[in-house]
């Protein structure tokens, strides 16, 4: 039988994210283990506060990345410069999907190209670091030169990837490979998952290797290891319906991060502001949305995804009110305590 081609797997991955299909069946974010302080007496002019946050040499208008979803078809390059062009009018970060299609399939590299969208926002490349570990440093840099990208973030997938059809097996000596890229790259690395979280571990792991930015995307939204089982057949059909719900859940990453000293962008199953300013007082400098604002494109075009990012800040902004919080450097100092698993995973992490 033919094996499916890169274009072919990310067309399969636009048809999977487009539902709730995907979503993690029986784990959260934990995000709503959180709990914010009301505050009655808040001091502030909600049209005055301050939503804008430093973030890999930039500054955003919002604590908000438009994250990682997609490239190497053509579809995806509508929804790439689309999405992009919203974040150069917002002020938000932009993520790129994984550029291993632009270095497999050299044709598909202008699907990637949004930097004259976006000529001045955040743009985030995006490499695996098997993919890296094997194309070396000079290959990587010119994956990054090609996009004009601000940072790259270097994703570790190796749940996903022993469940893809075409996945990858060895995963040696990505410590090493991250390390290498943080000292020869000319822009910022940032450690990144693709929906499984970042564990204690990880994370010193990361620092130590130089890295000082983590993308978490962690448990509880998008199930990668769920939209490689629906393409899988056999034994790896089976063994994706049971690691469905594998990893650490985001609220646990972005702490995780944040107790190694990094900065974390917290991904995975971000649903609304009050996500972003949960994961923010865990310590986060921005959320990501992926899948939800890829809904909204697709039920509403560029104006439907704009429509729910301005909700996503109106939430950011009151929540923000509500806390007293005039800055996101307030907000991540707002009283809040943490309650149920999360509680858990925090004593796990010894912190």
């Amino acid at each position: 039988m033919t094996q499916p081609t890169i274009e072919d797997r990310k067309a399969d991955h636009l048809d999977l994210c487009a539902t709730d299909a995907v979503n993690y069946r029986n784990r959260t974010t934990l995000l709503e283990c959180v709990r914010l302080v009301h505050q009655s007496l808040p001091d502030l002019d909600i049209d005055k506060i301050d939503t804008s946050v430093n973030l890999l040499g930039k500054t955003l208008k919002a604590p908000i990345v438009i994250a990682a979803m997609t490239g190497g078809h053509e579809r995806a390059a509508e929804v790439n410069q689309e999405l992009a062009s919203i974040a150069q009018e917002r002020g938000y970060g932009f993520g790129l999907g994984s550029q291993r299609a632009m270095q497999k399939a050299p044709g598909t590299a202008w699907t990637f190209k949004v930097r004259e969208k976006a000529p001045s926002a955040l743009i985030l490349g995006n490499v695996g670091v098997v993919q890296a570990r094997d194309m070396g440093v000079d290959v990587v840099r010119s994956l990054v030169t090609d996009v004009g990208a601000d940072a790259l973030c270097v994703h570790m997938n190796p749940a996903m990837e022993l469940v893809q059809p075409e996945g990858d097996r060895d995963f040696t000596k990505g410590t090493d490979t991250i390390a290498k890229l943080v000292n020869e790259l000319h822009v910022p690395v940032v450690g990144k998952e693709t929906g499984n979280g970042i564990s204690i571990e990880t994370a010193r792991k990361l620092r130590d290797a130089g890295v000082r930015t983590v993308d978490t995307s962690g448990a509880g939204g998008t199930s990668w290891v769920g939209v490689e089982t629906l393409r899988a057949k056999g034994h790896k059909r089976q063994l994706g319906e049971l690691l469905w719900d594998w990893g650490v859940p985001t609220a646990a990453s972005v702490h995780n991060v944040r107790a190694c000293g990094m900065a974390a962008i917290a991904t995975g199953g971000m649903k609304d502001g009050y996500d972003v300013a949960r994961a923010v007082a865990l310590g986060a400098s921005a959320g990501g949305f992926a899948r939800k604002v890829f809904m909204a494109f697709l039920e509403g075009g560029k104006a439907g995804a704009m429509d729910y990012l301005d909700q996503v800040e109106r939430e950011i902004r009151a929540v923000m009110l509500l806390v007293g919080a005039g800055t996101i450097a307030e907000l991540q100092r707002a009283p809040r305590f943490v309650t149920g698993e999360l509680n858990d995973w925090i004593k796990l992490a010894g912190n």
